[in-house]
């Protein structure tokens, strides 16, 4: 008998459970990846719906960024409006408001819609919920480009597009955490979600990439481009996403082992199937401290969370004030709000402060903003390393938001010293900002979402997710617009308040820590379950 070939014995080395697997987790990562695709283009065009050009010989035109100088005097507007070639309504003195306005309107309904979406997705199926989303997405994203090739200058037009964009866009978060908490279990937990949330800095990069490359000529396309591809991969989610091992017979109850199987993989340590019921796997500790009355002893029976069952047999969707009282959801959404400010100010202003500092047109500036992402990518994988085997989370959150201020400040300061210490300071920012962010809004939120006190309801991981990652959104929402408010008076302004911001997460963090959370306040059929 013939040797099979490699390739052959490659693929047959993994169960078909494993392939599955690795299927939900490539087509979860490129479905949200595709969502903050959509999200860049905003930044990346606001150097071009706002900027001067000076008539020169003959009717030709020379085009000069308008941004302020990296000093932080005040932007003054050239008095001749002749020379005027913004894109109206942003041609005001006002337009970094005026921009601001359009970053707020977008994360405001976000923040909103994120509170009600994942109690509406818990009880729709997860595939046609996101499909609508991300249909729905792309259409309002492509919209907003349209206002380009149909010459719209009202500013409410655009302002209405960001609000309802916002709103659907929120299916898309609860969903894919919720699907990847169905197929996966928490053994290392840290790294798997460390790796797949880079879908985020992808996206954004990607983003940068696409919006860049038409913003000088044809700045229309940097929305409707980016918008077709996000209808597309919901195309791709209604023919191909699977919700649950179960659909497809696979185990639905796998969780990560210690050792991995004979074959030797040691990829994700899934090779050995281990069933809920074994109750030997220790936990985080430091969830584990939210899982306890004492720190010592399990929560006792009377303090776990009995749902009704629905009519399948299964339970049923956890209220958003049950969610709530789940202990460690409130103190992690208070210091994801702060982190998430941090982090969108520089998803939204990051390119036009490039512009200032290092006088490069908008698509220089927007493909230089990606190595900040690159840093993402890198921050949030070793901070899910860190977790893992520290099985530390939250002092793992707590080491690099102290890490990231003093980071922010030098980033002020060692930024105007030329591009090679711009490139430097985006990456290591870019690692110490996004490192926290990535870990609460996945590795924690699934913790939280799938820990014992449930029961084993797993219909409880998108609200949590929810009102996590929608209280982080509130933040998300505040930066940008402080960062449009503070920008007139001097970029430093924007620096000190991303530092105070990163300071409060620090020390919401150090609350939660100096006062661990008892036993859940309430037992079996108690309202708020």
């Amino acid at each position: 008998m013939a040797p099979l070939p490699a390739g052959i014995r490659f693929i047959i080395s993994f169960s078909r459970d494993q392939w599955y697997r690795a299927f939900i987790f490539v087509l979860t990562f490129l479905l949200y990846a595709s969502f903050h695709l959509s999200r860049k283009p905003i930044s990346i065009v606001k150097g071009e719906l706002h900027r001067y050009c000076a008539a020169l010989n003959e009717g030709d035109v020379e085009f000069s960024s308008q941004s302020q100088r990296a000093s932080d005097t005040p932007h003054q507007q050239p008095p001749d409006n002749e020379t005027d070639c913004s894109w109206a309504p942003f041609d005001q003195d006002n337009y970094q408001q005026l921009l601001g306005a359009l970053d707020y309107s977008f994360l405001c309904a976000y923040a909103i819609g994120m509170y009600l979406s994942g109690i509406i997705g818990e009880r729709l199926p997860i595939r046609y919920y996101l499909t609508f989303g991300m249909l729905a997405s792309g259409a309002f994203t492509a919209l907003f480009g349209l206002g380009y090739f149909y010459n719209i200058h009202s500013f409410s037009f655009y302002v209405v597009t960001q609000i309802i964009n916002g709103l659907v866009q929120t299916t898309g978060w609860p969903s894919v955490v919720t699907c990847l908490g169905n197929w996966f279990g928490k053994g290392r937990r840290g790294l798997i979600m460390g790796v797949w949330n880079s879908h985020t800095s992808v996206g954004n990069i990607l983003g940068s990439l696409i919006a860049g490359y038409w913003v000088s000529t044809c700045w229309g396309l940097s929305f409707v481009v980016p918008g077709a591809i996000v209808a597309a991969m919901g195309i791709v989610c209604f023919l191909f996403l699977i919700e649950h091992p179960k659909d497809i017979a696979c185990s639905s109850s796998l969780v990560a082992h210690s050792r991995g199987h004979e074959n030797g993989a040691h990829r994700f340590r899934l090779q050995k199937q281990v069933f809920a019921d074994d109750e030997n796997k220790p936990l985080d500790p430091e969830i584990q401290c939210l899982l306890l009355s004492d720190g010592k002893h399990p929560v006792h029976q009377s303090h776990v969370v009995v749902l009704p069952a629905d009519g399948g047999g299964g339970m049923a969707a956890i209220s958003f004030t049950g969610a709530l009282r789940i202990p460690g959801v409130i103190e992690f959404s208070l210091c994801l709000l702060f982190a998430k400010l941090v982090s969108y100010t520089f998803l939204f202003w990051l390119p036009l402060y490039i512009t200032s500092v290092d006088h490069l047109d908008a698509r220089q500036a927007g493909e230089l903003s990606t190595l900040f992402d690159v840093g993402g990518i890198f921050g949030g994988i070793l901070a899910g390393v860190i977790s893992d085997r520290l099985e530390k989370r939250a002092s793992t959150c707590g080491l690099m938001l102290l890490l990231a201020a003093p980071t922010l400040y030098m980033f002020s300061t060692i930024s105007r010293m030329g591009l090679e210490a711009t490139i430097a300071m985006l990456l290591l920012s870019g690692a110490l900002v996004s490192g926290p962010y990535a870990l609460i809004t996945t590795a924690v939120s699934a913790d939280l979402g799938t820990h014992k006190s449930l029961k084993g309801n797993s219909h409880a991981l998108a609200t949590v997710t929810a009102i996590i990652d929608g209280t982080g959104s509130v933040g998300a929402a505040l930066g940008p617009l402080l960062a449009g408010l503070l920008s007139p008076s001097g970029w430093n302004n924007v620096f000190y308040m991303l530092m105070v911001a990163d300071a409060c997460a620090l020390l919401e963090h150090g609350l939660r820590a100096a006062h661990r959370p008892t036993a859940l306040p309430w037992g079996p059929g108690h309202p708020s379950a």
